[in-house]
């Protein structure tokens, strides 16, 4: 590849047809590529760049792998969101309704001041449901979430309705349908 080719990030994303029952976008063939990822990350930071941004927020366990160094490269702060259990000091808890069942997701106390701007990032958008309770535990730690930022967004399945309208969603891959490559 020429310096002046641009890297498809879609086309280094691998389609599994049957993972557990449903179609899986498989991106660790794009982290494994030096280049591939390197360039996922300079176009999050290109669009994210000149917003105000004080801290970026990531839900584990694949969210932490594009929310870090995506902080290292805006040069903000770096805060994980574990399941229950997962952070060692005080923490605030947010349950919410998944696809099969509840899930409780906690971040420590401190985490944000209030007032600071956050930037929530992961690495699919699907149904909406994590990130929504993510926005929740920001917003009641007094962080004002200026921007939700995806690799892949799967646009058939209705997460930005999800998330509304109140903040800006942005992703690099969407997929319109689970055909579609």
């Amino acid at each position: 590849m020429k310096k002046t080719d641009k890297i498809n990030l879609k086309s280094n994303i691998r389609r599994i047809p049957e993972f557990k029952g449903v179609v899986f976008w498989d991106i660790t063939t794009l982290l494994k590529d030096p280049a591939c990822f390197k360039e996922t990350i300079k176009q999050l930071a290109d669009h994210y760049r000149n917003k105000k941004i004080d801290v970026i927020v990531s839900n584990e366990a694949r969210g932490f792998i594009i929310g870090a160094p995506l902080a290292y490269e805006l040069g903000v702060g770096f805060v994980p969101i574990r399941k229950k259990g997962k952070l060692p000091y005080k923490c605030l808890d947010y349950t919410y309704q998944t696809e099969y069942s509840n899930d409780t997701i906690q971040i420590h106390q401190d985490a944000i001041s209030k007032g600071q701007n956050v930037l929530i990032i992961d690495d699919l958008l699907a149904t909406g449901g994590t990130v929504k309770a993510n926005v929740e535990l920001v917003e009641k730690l007094g962080g004002k979430v200026v921007g939700i930022g995806f690799l892949i967004e799967l646009g058939y399945l209705g997460g930005r309705k999800v998330l509304g309208d109140k903040h800006e969603i942005y992703s690099l891959v969407e997929y319109k349908t689970p055909s579609d490559v």
